[in-house]
């Protein structure tokens, strides 16, 4: 077979439009020039890393046609048809797009439960996700798990996404999250019967069995139970589910092909979800020894979510967070980091999670830094934390085997970053170091204003004064 003769570019300058082409990421079939909506692109040189956590090699070529990967190694460039695109990786890092298994779209950068609640417009929030699923898709994420959604929008979005009306990563999603009137982290903010924001109240084990079978109904991917919840007067989070209603919706999910994730923030929570059959723990926060034994027997995976918590430690000062939150986020870390690495030497799969939606993480900032933290605190090299981020996020996509690797046969969702991640895991999450996004099979536009809004007319809480104005105050008493 003769060499092609296809049209090379180099991997776009981070942050600059220069080989990125024109036009919109969408489902045209056409081979544009620009690269786009080119059917078949190889990519040749530069560094392989194919997410399977085996060492990096040389890239010789990584051919796509349309969303499959087609080929990978020497033989790649040979079945390139003539006129696929190619991309010069030279002195790159090739990858999996990452996965980020923990991300709530609709939430907007959220400030506060208050906000987020009773402040928020169905259409103008399927408006603003929207917009929010394009800063996740610019800074690398070909793919995100949503656990709840406002407004029961989780499914909508991904069949939009899907379809090519709205320009994203890839989408699995539950509807609502399942609490108790106990009320999860929302508290007494959460009614006692019906819905809130992303929140759906159940009150009896018929009524978790009912909402999970309607959530089906309507979509759901995951069906996921917010586990834990805060009482007045008690530090930290409590178990608000009994074992048996836990099981009633883990045994209904699994009946009708659907698995069930659980936001766990006590050490009894992670035992009790394990052995009820929950598949993913969200979080796992003080996990102890017999929460470690109850996972391990159960086969479920773990998104430890470290990111919000880490960005509090170390930055939340920059950004007026609470006086001593900390503190209290760092011990957090550190009590779950041991018995996390511990789940992991034992065959747990970890993945990677940024929570991005609220202030302490908004989108397109910090998909990347759950590896970073999984590098420091839990002490897994580069290469294991980037397997989390990729071939492991394929659990929550519901697509094992088949997403996060670069191997023949795989989805088309490749990373190429102007840098090593194995000599600095912060480079995966520097979007300026990202010279190539593929998502699909297509190239994703870098070039142009990165996507944002202004103030939204009644979105936000507002405020009469930072501090109540005492007499003291107001006369220097």
């Amino acid at each position: 077979m003769s060499q092609p003769t296809a049209e090379t570019v180099s991997a776009a300058t981070p942050g600059n439009a220069s080989g990125a082409g024109a036009g919109r990421l969408g489902n045209s079939s056409g081979n544009a020039r620009g690269g786009q909506g080119a059917t078949e692109i190889l990519i040749v040189g530069g560094v392989l890393i194919d997410g399977s956590g085996e060492d990096a090699r040389a890239n010789p070529g990584v051919l796509l046609r349309g969303d499959n990967i087609a080929a990978v190694g020497e033989d790649a460039a040979e079945a390139a048809s003539a006129d696929a695109l190619r991309i010069d990786a030279r002195g790159k890092t090739v990858m999996p797009g990452l996965v980020d298994c923990h991300c709530h779209s609709t939430f907007d950068d959220v400030q506060s439960n208050d906000e987020l609640f009773f402040h928020r417009d169905p259409a103008m929030t399927a408006l603003v996700a929207g917009q929010n699923l394009q800063k996740i898709l610019r800074a690398g994420v070909t793919s995100i798990c949503d656990p709840d959604t406002l407004f029961s929008m989780g499914p909508s979005l991904r069949d939009a996404v899907e379809c090519g009306v709205v320009p994203g990563p890839r989408i699995s999603t539950g509807v609502q999250a399942l609490v108790t009137a106990v009320g999860g982290t929302a508290g007494r903010l959460i009614p006692d019967e019906g819905v809130v924001g992303y929140a759906q109240v159940v009150n009896t084990l018929d009524e978790a069995v009912t909402w999970t079978r309607r959530h089906i109904k309507y979509g759901a991917d995951w069906i996921k139970i917010h586990a834990t919840g805060l009482l007045p007067g008690r530090s930290g989070e409590v178990l608000s589910w009994s074992l048996d209603e836990l099981r009633a919706v883990c045994e209904t999910a699994h009946a009708l092909g659907v698995k069930v994730m659980a936001h766990c923030r006590s050490a009894g929570s992670v035992t009790v979800c394990a052995r009820a059959g929950v598949d993913i723990l969200l979080h796992a926060s003080f996990m102890d020894e017999e929460g470690l034994e109850a996972v391990i027997a159960s086969g479920a995976a773990i998104c430890p979510t470290f990111t919000f918590l880490a960005n509090l430690a170390d930055f939340g000062e920059k950004v007026g967070a609470g006086a001593g939150m900390e503190d209290v986020f760092r011990g957090e870390i550190g009590a779950t980091a041991k018995m996390m690495r511990r789940a992991y030497d034992a065959g747990v799969p970890i993945l990677c999670g940024s929570e991005s939606g609220f202030a302490l993480t908004p989108y397109g900032h910090w998909h990347g830094r759950e590896a970073e933290v999984l590098v420091n605190e839990l002490g897994l090299t580069p290469m294991e934390a980037i397997v989390c981020a990729t071939a492991n996020g394929a659990i929550a996509m519901r697509s094992e085997g088949r997403l996060g690797l670069l191997a023949e046969g795989c989805l088309a969702d490749v990373l190429v970053l102007d840098g090593d991640p194995l000599t600095d895991i912060r480079v995966l999450n520097d979007r300026s170091r990202i010279s190539e996004v593929i998502s699909r099979g297509r190239r994703v536009d870098l070039g142009g204003p990165w996507p944002e809004h202004g103030p939204i007319q009644g979105a936000k809480v507002s405020r009469w004064a930072d501090d109540p104005l005492t007499w003291e105050r107001a006369y220097g008493h």
